[in-house]
């Protein structure tokens, strides 16, 4: 499964750096032509960023999932950009993670890909 990401403060990136898995990070012009795993960013007031939005416009149809990182000093909009982008391409939020996250949020984000990953693999063989 392939690993897209957008960061801006370097949170998501230090993240992914975490998972060693090779990950791509959302540049304009993108074309991601296989199922992925988007994780982002929240700005503003719970908004999801443009360059997530602009890469998703020519790439959501190959989304899988979406994880966002987030400051839970936001309360209710902590991560608010993986519950939009959820909604907006009918995907599960698999998580979200504070800053830079955990080594427990990390293992938890490669079972959440680990599960997507099979029931893919038993929809592909039925």
């Amino acid at each position: 499964m392939r690993i897209v990401f957008d960061s801006k403060t370097g949170n998501v990136k230090r993240f992914v750096k975490k998972l060693d898995l090779d990950c791509i990070q959302v540049a304009e012009g993108l074309t991601v032509n296989e199922p992925f795993v988007l994780i982002t960013y929240s700005t503003g007031f719970g908004q999801a960023p443009q360059s997530t939005l602009k890469f998703l416009e020519n790439n959501g149809h190959m989304l899988q999932g979406v994880v966002s990182s987030g400051n839970m000093n936001w309360g209710e909009l902590y991560g608010k950009a993986a519950d939009r982008i959820s909604e907006m391409y009918s995907v599960p939020v698999l998580m979200k993670f504070e800053l830079s996250g955990t080594n427990k949020d990390v293992e938890r984000f490669k079972q959440e890909v680990n599960e997507i990953v099979d029931a893919t693999i038993k929809l592909d063989s039925a």
